[in-house]
């Protein structure tokens, strides 16, 4: 164990097990460092699906950074906003967990925002559309929406969620989220909310295969 603390989630606790970082929550396996694949899969297929350049990203959950990291490596971002609940979590950032980004958060087109995600979302939907709107939403928050460390962030993945994300993003700009699983149920919401849903998966080592969605306003 490197690092414990407690957070909004309950007690998080930083981990090392062979090489690889892990962050547990009330001893519920949140991520590790150990792939990232799906991760910035999120990223890189939500932008894509954005045109041009000067790209302004809002990331829902630093976590271990590969999001982040995926989106600075790209010569389309402008500006990226991360919304991160736990304080910890980001203070890791500055200690184990510098050897994954490297000092990313020092970035000067990074803004990092310390707050529950949902609330963040409704704080700028309320400043109106020219300071809110973003090209794209990357929502890389809890296990997805069904396996839940934090019930809370069920309103993320409401049809009240989901509208509130399509509010957010600009005409041509594109809404990605990650999941732990397949979702039927989910992926309907997202088809009500949006129309057309275009689903990746990543096979990872054991259970089911990560889900990245990528839709459009």
């Amino acid at each position: 164990m490197l690092e414990r603390a407690r957070g909004i989630s309950g007690e998080l606790v930083l981990q090392e097990r062979d090489g690889t970082l892990e962050i547990v929550a009330d001893g519920t396996f949140l991520m590790d460092t150990l792939d990232g694949r799906s991760e910035r899969l999120l990223v890189d297929a939500t932008l894509d699906a954005v045109a041009g350049q000067g790209k302004r990203v809002l990331i829902g959950g630093l976590g271990v950074g590969f999001s982040l990291l995926q989106a600075l490596g790209r010569p389309d971002v402008a500006a990226v906003e991360v919304v991160e609940l736990e304080p910890a979590v980001v203070a890791w950032h500055e200690g184990p967990l510098r050897r994954v980004t490297g000092g990313a958060l020092e970035d000067p087109r990074v803004r990092v925002v310390v707050a529950d995600l949902a609330d963040r979302l409704r704080e700028l939907a309320g400043a109106g559309p020219e300071a809110s709107l973003v090209d794209a939403l990357c929502l890389d928050t809890d296990n997805g929406p069904d396996w839940l460390v934090r019930p809370a962030n069920g309103v993320l993945w409401s049809a009240d969620g989901l509208a509130l994300a399509h509010g957010l993003v600009a005409p041509y700009g594109a809404v990605g989220v990650w999941s732990a699983a397949p979702s039927p149920e989910f992926e309907r919401r997202l088809r009500a909310a949006f129309g057309s849903v275009q689903a990746h998966e990543v096979p990872v080592v054991r259970g089911a295969p990560d889900v990245v969605w990528v839709v459009r306003p």
